[in-house]
């Protein structure tokens, strides 16, 4: 009788018929088309027939009607294999293609390795959580482990005595400066705005509307100028860095520079943390001008209230505590989201997938530690009154 899972139907289709025949061996017959994007007959009948009493004298496989096959069917027939051997049940392959018995022949030619198939032993809670704690700490000894050599990287920075080249540090500087203004000014207008809408909403209210250029300006220069940009180069910047990184990584061209008796922090790392330390505050500057003209787009469009106006407002109400606290978060922030990058590339695998992971690993980094840090802060600035 034909074998399916549930998820399909009982079609000519990827079928298999498994029957006792007169001689008491046990007969599996494939026919139709057989494909991977396919669902896997059942295993079943074939292990209820070898199980039954008395046993199959052997296993004898057919394929009179089989029209189109590929490595699935040699999956089945494998496994059917085993199942045989394990209840000492001989198989004869005399009816299958001549180039699947090759393969199957093939196969067998090498051995599989005793302990090619580890033991899935199940592991408690416990030992979960034990795992757990052992990979943390793993990971915090070795994000302190860069962190020291990125110290005696830039102690050695301020000697006079790292080595990198000058052209790498200017080609940082134009990816992560010039060429992140198109990303860093469409973010920051549109938060202004969405910040100014939603103020001006409330604050029409009361007849409150010119306190939008107190709250969008506030906002954007002590918190979100930093913040929005820090994020936009994390996805942006950080990513690319963790790419990068990764790449040279798998082609071993990190080990190269260590074999040559080159620092691949002092090299590879310091351009791009000097890049980010020089770039972030300018960007961070101009993201907060965006961010103010965004809402003063909406105080001349909505509430009415002039450009000039608006202007003033916005100086009377930001001061220079508040624009060097957001520089100062920028700066961190930059530390922080090229620390990550390098981070995660210098920690890539060995294969191409890893750059992907190391990219993505560098981006929920990044983001973490900058709004950790805000926090931090947003804190810190309480206590000290600023």
């Amino acid at each position: 009788m034909p074998l399916f899972t549930a998820d399909d139907e009982p079609t000519r289709e990827d079928r298999v018929n498994v029957r006792r025949a007169s001689d008491g061996a046990l007969l599996i017959e494939f026919s139709g088309t057989w494909r991977i994007g396919r669902a896997m007959p059942s295993f079943a009948q074939v292990e209820d027939e070898l199980s039954a009493a008395p046993p199959p004298r052997a296993v004898k496989l057919q394929a009179r009607e089989l029209r189109e096959w590929d490595s699935s069917l040699l999956i089945f027939v494998t496994r059917i294999e085993e199942l045989a051997r394990g209840h000492r049940v001989a198989v004869e392959r005399s009816g299958l293609p001549p180039g699947l018995t090759r393969l199957l022949e093939m196969a067998e030619m090498v051995p599989e390795r005793s302990d090619a198939r580890p033991a899935a032993a199940p592991r408690s809670w416990l030992a979960r959580v034990g795992l757990a704690a052992v990979e943390l700490g793993k990971g915090g000894a070795d994000f302190l482990d860069f962190l020291g050599q990125l110290a005696l990287a830039m102690i050695n920075l301020a000697r006079g005595r790292a080595r990198f080249r000058a052209a790498d540090l200017l080609e940082v500087i134009q990816q992560t400066g010039a060429d992140a203004l198109p990303i860093v000014s469409l973010i920051s207008y549109l938060v202004g705005i969405i910040l100014a809408f939603m103020g001006a909403v409330q604050l029409q209210q009361f007849g409150a509307a010119i306190y939008v250029a107190d709250l969008v300006g506030i906002g954007i220069v002590r918190e979100m100028g930093a913040m929005m940009t820090a994020i936009i180069m994390a996805g942006r910047t950080g990513a690319a860095f963790a790419a990068r990184l990764g790449t040279m990584k798998v082609t071993q061209e990190i080990d190269a520079f260590t074999t040559m008796g080159i620092s691949p922090m002092e090299f590879l790392v310091l351009p791009r943390v000097i890049a980010l330390i020089l770039m972030m505050p300018l960007l961070c500057l101009y993201s907060d001008l965006l961010g103010i003209m965004g809402g003063a787009t909406i105080g001349a469009g909505m509430l009415n209230i002039s450009f000039s106006t608006y202007w003033r407002e916005t100086i009377y109400a930001v001061s220079f505590g508040d624009l060097a606290g957001g520089l100062f978060k920028a700066t961190v922030y930059g530390v922080l989201i090229a620390y990550a990058g390098c981070l995660r590339g210098f920690q890539c695998g060995n294969s191409s997938s890893a750059v992907g992971d190391a990219a993505t690993a560098a981006v929920v980094t990044a983001i973490v530690m900058i709004v950790s840090a805000c926090g931090l802060f947003a804190l810190l600035f309480n206590i000290l009154g600023i």
